[in-house]
């Protein structure tokens, strides 16, 4: 099998009485018939128009000649660096195949001037500007950290003398105002097929693009993901998506967060990718599966919460489900094309279980309405609350800094947790430059005794940014952005990054207060120094 997964304990008390009820209703057969009255008449609107992934292997496989002989013209030209600028699903699928395929492939996701600044400079590696393709991906065609990215390099390059048509490919959907635009231009366009929503966009163009022109074996992982295909369209016990459907969203009272563990897998960086899929396709009309991507020594696998229930993804689940020290998990192993398959159907049948359509995103564009009105009024900053040792404190409600220190702030927030919270932390900053700021998420987990998330902004806004709005308002949340010396122009544009991904901050920060959120902001103004600060504050 191409897939494989073993149940024991509760998900698999879940999986004997929720499968054969899915098994009965035909699910699987028919979202591999294109049904789109699965999920409800409320939903059947979106998803006619939203389940072309389905047949995604068969329509990208002419794409793969194509994209080979682009990429081997560029490395003709000693063109060997590759830099994707695209959001969510046009970029966390990339990451993960050109990341387990060993194959460099510079992610750009974030408004960080100093990360922008990264990828246009390169390293002395993999090579500078003279060397380097960017990708510009989006399906909207209008994605502002995308557009930003792009008119960016275009200057560097003409900078350089080098004719951007030249250095930028575009991936977006037909009809877009990027493809039209861009066609305009003379660039080279890959369009994707418009009917496959981005988190669902793994094996279209999106994913494969980048990831080819990365030098990955686009027609391996197209194998892999064909390889899976019966198994998924099959109503049988045996079908691992609808085991793994049962096994995640089935029960009531329902464990509705869901702890990822990568132990032993050869593939890089799946959790991410999972965590967008799941958490932008459930989290809406105040439920959802909320993925919390945890390290095999995290805190929440000594004191297990009883709404978290544990995955644990592996090289090989029949043989790994023998430990006893892993009864009651969800065991899953696979190719990497037969996990993008396996979990898409799992989490579209997940959506009809939970009664949502698991194709839309309705909260995504609040924080994006939000983040424009603030680049338009352009007000002066909020005041802080206080600042203590170069970190300045805001806070969503006065009562949260009443205490005048880090730790006591933090404390306050934890209080607001109720019994089944959650923490998430945003890290709106160079990532690059201070890459440790992740290892809070351990700490915090352990000092608030509740399941805690991690996201980077703004990249998280175009994936657990929805479930933050529209899931349970069980959520509190820990904002850390920075301050900085770099900036960097936006040509065409009347604000900078570092005023792009300050707006972005702010403008989430106002909504989920506005949808009663409780929200604590911690500014670093010298970010090398003030992370050891925030360390132990969380301890």
């Amino acid at each position: 099998m191409t897939f494989d997964i073993h149940v024991t304990g509760h998900p698999r008390e879940l999986v004997e009485t929720t499968l054969p009820g899915l098994v009965a209703s035909l699910v699987a057969s028919s979202i591999t018939a294109g049904d789109s009255s699965l999920w409800g008449a409320a939903a059947e609107a979106e998803a006619s128009r939203r389940l072309g992934w389905v047949q995604a292997v068969s329509v990208s496989r002419p794409l793969v000649s194509e994209i080979e002989a682009l990429r081997a013209e560029l490395v003709a030209k000693g063109v060997t660096r590759v830099v994707l600028a695209g959001m969510g699903g046009s970029s966390l699928a990339p990451e993960v195949i050109a990341q387990t395929s060993g194959v460099p492939l510079v992610i750009l996701d974030s408004t960080s001037p100093g990360q922008v600044l990264a990828a246009i400079d390169g390293d002395a590696e993999s090579g500078g500007l003279d060397k380097t393709v960017l990708v510009v991906s989006s399906k909207s065609g209008s994605t502002v950290e995308t557009d930003s990215a792009k008119r960016t390099f275009e200057a560097a390059f003409r900078d350089l003398g080098i004719d951007p048509v030249e250095r930028i490919v575009v991936v977006t959907d037909p009809g877009s105002p990027l493809d039209e635009a861009s066609r305009a231009q003379g660039y080279r366009v890959f369009t994707a097929d418009p009917t496959v929503g981005g988190r669902y966009s793994a094996l279209t163009a999106f994913g494969l693009v980048p990831s080819g022109l990365a030098g990955v074996d686009l027609n391996e992982l197209l194998d892999e993901a064909e390889a899976t295909l019966l198994e998924v369209a099959i109503d049988s016990p045996e079908n691992p998506a609808l085991v793994l459907a049962a096994a995640i969203a089935g029960g009531e009272p329902r464990r509705d967060k869901l702890g990822l563990v990568t132990d032993g897998t050869h593939i890089v960086g799946l959790p991410d990718w999972i965590e967008q899929l799941i958490a932008e396709s459930t989290g809406k009309n105040g439920t959802g599966i909320l993925p919390v991507v945890l390290l095999p020594v995290s805190p929440e696998l000594d004191a297990l919460p009883d709404d978290l229930q544990i995955l644990r993804l592996v090289d090989n689940a029949a043989q790994f489900h023998l430990f006893e020290r892993h009864e009651g998990e969800i065991l899953v192993s696979g190719s990497l094309g037969a996990q993008f398959i396996v979990w898409e159907y799992a989490t579209a049948i997940a959506g009809r279980m939970l009664g949502i359509d698991p194709f839309d995103q309705p909260d995504v564009e609040s924080a994006k309405i939000a983040t424009r009105g603030l680049l338009d009024a352009r007000p002066e900053p909020t005041q802080p609350a206080f600042t203590l040792d170069g970190v300045e404190v805001r806070v969503s409600d006065p009562a949260l800094a009443a205490s005048g220190t880090l730790a006591g702030v933090l404390d306050a927030l934890w209080a607001q947790l109720p019994p089944n919270g959650y923490v998430a932390i945003q890290a709106y900053v160079n990532r690059i430059a201070i890459p440790q700021l992740q290892g809070l998420r351990e700490l915090v987990a352990a000092d608030a005794g509740r399941p805690a998330t991690f996201g980077w902004g703004p990249r998280f806004l175009h994936s657990t940014g929805q479930f933050h709005k529209g899931g349970p308002a069980t959520g509190v949340f820990l904002q850390i952005t920075e301050r900085t010396d770099t900036d960097l122009e936006i040509p065409g544009r009347p604000f900078t990054f570092g005023q792009l991904i300050e707006a972005q901050a702010a403008g989430d920060a106002s909504v989920l207060a506005a949808h009663g959120r409780p929200v604590v902001t911690l500014t670093l103004t010298d970010p090398q120094l003030d992370v050891v600060e925030l360390f132990e504050a969380a301890q």
